[in-house]
């Protein structure tokens, strides 16, 4: 009888982070394909006789098509699962990295973006999706933040890696490389599968195809306050802070390689940190207000930046301003995972990444007029007050839903 009885009790799976493992590597590689453009911007821009507002457009069409496939693939996730979209995503943008390096002008390089960013909207949504499928509720923020973290890592890289080859082998030769990390990964992934399967997965959620949020779901407001205005920062920071240093601080292509890392040093350290202090210190509340308020006001330094024109200090405002980010990230996942079924996490993960890129879409044009015209402030100022707007928005919507839930 005691046999029987250990044999009808299913042993407790053990924790399992390597599918975590290989969606952060799949986030470094969309972030090393996607900041590519924006580390080599003040080549690129020379090359193909571009001014700052049409690098805004060109930004502008990746976000748009960013923030379809977010909801397109987080849809596609929740409803074929992790073993087949993911690859199916990267493959498609390998072939518009490749793409980058054929352009000629302006309406070339943005169709290479929208597909790019097409395909790398399935990127975060695979992410949540794996982190939630695979570890326990009490894990599951860290488990976020390592799926997460490989696209700050990426940025991080990013120069390091694509600078010597474009200064070598020319900027479009970058993006041959990058293409051909995205097909070592298919493989690495096909191969993780083949070995391993489905017990991969011993928390998995029930896949669904039916479900679409309401227009005025408050949820899903609060959710993009928190994660699309509060992380905005982040998106400027990587796309024009290049333009910024080469421009204003007059560093070179060269010396940007040296430095670029450091703005994404910030975003991969403030995932693992915030993600840890989640799990650890907010526990029974997924969004307490005292915590976003908190990086609400430690969002505001960015604004201050062009009050120096020393290297040194300005790297490191757009190091905390990208450590703040990711604070906003995580708990904006963290609120929507714990207001919404873990069956529709995809494609809720899909929207949060979504809105937040299409903020930078509708931003990215106008800063880089700004730009164009000198106003630099203007915009430095305007993008730190933008979380301000995201925890106000918060604190309406989330307060909506908790009065009605009650």
């Amino acid at each position: 009888m005691p046999e029987a009885q250990s044999l009808a009790t299913p042993a407790k799976p053990r924790t399992n982070w390597t599918p975590c493992l290989m969606m952060m590597a799949v986030s470094f590689i969309s972030y090393l394909d996607r900041n590519a453009l924006a580390v080599l911007a003040p080549t690129i821009l020379k090359d193909l006789s571009l001014n700052a507002e049409q690098y805004g457009f060109a930004v502008s069409f990746f976000s748009v098509a960013y923030m379809t496939g977010n909801a397109i693939w987080g849809m596609l996730l929740d409803r074929w699962g992790l073993r087949s979209t993911p690859p199916r995503a990267v493959s498609l943008w390998s072939i518009a990295s490749v793409m980058h390096g054929l352009v000629q002008g302006l309406p070339g390089l943005c169709a290479a973006r929208c597909l790019l960013g097409f395909g790398e909207g399935a990127t975060f949504p695979s992410g949540l999706r794996a982190a939630v499928e695979t570890l326990p509720p009490e894990k599951r923020s860290t488990g976020i933040a390592i799926s997460y973290s490989g696209g700050s890592l990426g940025a991080m890289i990013t120069p390091l890696l694509i600078t010597p080859v474009a200064l070598r082998y020319g900027w479009r030769m970058a993006f041959a490389i990058t293409a051909l990390s995205g097909m070592v990964w298919v493989i690495g992934w096909q191969s993780l599968w083949g070995a391993q399967g489905s017990r991969n997965f011993s928390h998995a959620a029930p896949r669904s195809d039916r479900f679409l949020p309401k227009v005025w779901d408050y949820r899903l407001w609060a959710m993009i306050c928190a994660y699309g205005l509060g992380a905005l920062p982040l998106g400027f920071v990587l796309y024009a802070t290049p333009i910024y240093l080469s421009k204003v601080l007059h560093q070179s292509q060269a010396a940007l390689g040296h430095v670029l890392w450091i703005p994404a040093a910030g975003w991969e350290a403030g995932y693992f940190f915030w993600g840890w202090f989640s799990d650890r210190f907010a526990v029974k509340n997924a969004c307490p207000r005292s915590f976003l308020l908190a990086l609400t006001l430690l969002s505001l330094p960015l604004g201050a930046t062009c009050l120096t024109r020393s290297l040194g200090i300005s790297l490191g405002l757009f190091f905390f301003a990208t450590f703040i980010t990711a604070g906003f990230i995580i708990l904006g996942l963290r609120y929507g995972a714990s207001v919404y079924p873990a069956e529709q996490t995809g494609l809720i993960a899909g929207i949060g990444a979504g809105s937040w890129s299409a903020l930078v879409a509708l931003i990215m044009p106008y800063v880089g007029r700004m730009f164009d015209h000198g106003q630099y402030t203007s915009s430095f100022v305007v993008v730190s007050l933008i979380p301000s707007v995201g925890f106000a928005g918060w604190l309406v919507f989330s307060g909506i839903y908790a009065r009605n839930r009650a």
